[in-house]
This record gives structure tokens, sequence and C-alpha cells, in this order.
């Protein structure tokens, strides 16, 4: 008897281990769950390249899907996803389907104007985040909470998973140095999703005058933060990869030094250097590329 169960706990754990391994859906894959929430709304939403459900960009999806979208908004880096860090990005309008991006990058704060705001119903949030108190992408959803929060507007958030969601490190920002690279009292890896994050806003009661946004989370399928997830887009022009998102959350630590970080290299944030240092027989030399 004492070697059937032996055998029977051997065979469990090699069929386990050998299960194929469920495939990640983020948020804006699961249309059935968003799509019937938005119907017969004007819509709005807040996007960039990492939006992308399969082949196609969510706004592309919207529009098949013949949702009434009015505006998009843009972060950092701009909708496209190329322009310099902290660049200023003016609004345009989407060669591809006509519909005006409106940049949260170009002044005013970071909130949108009162006259954009009436002009939806329902506002979608669907941005690739790598989990760092720096990464300004989550602060842009904090300030659009408000804007929703004021203007009695519903929010929807589209999560996707956080690369950086196995661990949590490093210390709580004294708010006295909030700034747009650091928004809110949480860790510099905060091993949260956007989707989380947006409930622990409203659960802290952290948008000025203890505001209430309401906000519905469209969570991913299949992620655990012990999920090993690398990003389909790149979310920034210099976290290119794995290896970069990875030592991020260190290596730009060393932003405010009169160090090199390999932007404007193939390899941003996996090296550091300066003019200076000899001695070594690795080299490089930065060059102008867009983003860098």
């Amino acid at each position: 008897m004492r070697v059937k169960k032996v055998l029977f706990i051997a065979a469990l754990l090699f069929f386990s281990f050998n299960l194929p391994a469920q495939t990640v859906k983020a948020g804006a894959e699961l249309t059935g769950a968003y799509l019937p929430l938005i119907r017969g709304k004007r819509v709005a939403v807040m996007t960039n390249q990492t939006g992308r459900v399969g082949d196609e960009h969510l706004v592309d999806l919207l529009i098949r899907n013949k949702v009434d979208l009015v505006g998009i908004f843009s972060p950092e880096h701009g909708f496209r996803g190329t322009a310099d860090a902290g660049e200023h990005v003016a609004s345009s309008v989407d060669e591809k389907t006509g519909v005006p991006v409106w940049s949260l990058y170009g002044g005013g704060g970071g909130k949108p104007s009162a006259d954009k705001m009436r002009t939806f119903d329902v506002l979608l949030f669907d941005l690739q985040d790598v989990g760092l108190r720096f990464y300004t992408y989550y602060a842009s959803m904090a300030r659009l909470m408000d804007a929703c929060a004021e203007h009695n507007k519903k929010m929807i958030v589209l999560d996707r998973p956080n690369p950086n969601g196995f661990y949590v490190d490093g210390p709580i920002l004294d708010m006295k140095h909030k700034s747009g690279v650091g928004w809110l009292p949480i860790p510099v890896v905060h091993g949260m999703t956007l989707g989380e994050l947006a409930l622990m806003i409203n659960g802290e009661k952290w948008l000025p005058q203890g505001r209430i946004c309401d906000v519905t989370v469209i969570p991913c399928e299949n992620y655990t933060h012990q999920t090993k997830y690398e990003l389909p887009v790149a979310p920034s022009p210099n976290l290119p990869n794995t290896q970069s998102i990875y030592l991020y959350p260190s290596t730009c630590l060393f932003e405010g030094t009169v160090m090199s970080l390999g932007r404007g290299t193939s390899f941003p944030f996996q090296a550091y250097g300066h003019p200076n240092f000899k001695g070594s027989g690795f080299s490089f030399t930065p060059r102008s590329v867009p983003g860098a």
C-alpha cells in the first residue's frame, strides 16, 4: 500500500509539472467583460503603443466594435511612445482613425481640462506599467482618477501584468518630496498592477480631499505575482527588453548623477559609464535616437 501511495504522488507531481502553462490574458483581451459596460456611451481612452489586443491596437478594436470613441489621452512619451522622457507632447489627431489625441504632457499639470472631461461618459485606461514609483504612468492614472472623481465620470482600468510584480523593495516616499516621478506614498518597487494600485488609491483615499473615483478594474486572467511575464511591446523607448526592465529599479537611481546609463544605445539601463572611467576594455558612445 505504501508503494502505491508513493507511485501515485510521484505520478501526480509528474503530470502537474508537465501541464502546459496557461496563457496570461491582459484585461484588454477580455472584451466580453468591458464592451457591454461602454455600449451607448461616449468613450475616451488613455493608452499608448502598449495598448495591444493580440495583433490589434485597442483603439482599432473599439472602432471596429462601433464604440463611440471621442478622444485618446496620451501619457509621457506620447500616443506612439517615441517622445523623450519628460518632453512636452502636443495634442494631435490620430492619422489612421481621425480620433483626436489629447496629450497630458502638453501642459496643464497632467489633468484634462473641464472641456475635455465634458466630452465623454466613460474613460478606458490601458497602459503597460513596470511597477516602479518613478515610472510615470501610474501618476497619470491617479490624475485621471481625480479628474473623473471631480466630474462624476466612470473609469475602467484594463489591467496588465507587472513584470516587476514578484517583489517589493525600497523606501516609501516621504510626500514632502512629491513630484512627477514620485506621486504616491509607495515603495520604489511597489509590486502591484495598475488595477491593484487604482483600488488602493481609492481605499487609502489618496486623491485630493479624499475624493473617490468610480473605477472598475478588469483584471488579468491566469496571472499571479509569481508569473514571469515578458512584455510583448516595449513600454517606453529606453526599456526595450526584459533585461532593461529588471535592472531599471537600480540603475535609474544614477540618473541624478553625471553617469551615463546607456541611453542612446541598444542597452539602456544595462550599463553605466563616464568619459573619465579608465582601465576597462568596454566602452560605449551614446547617439541621438528617438526617445533617448
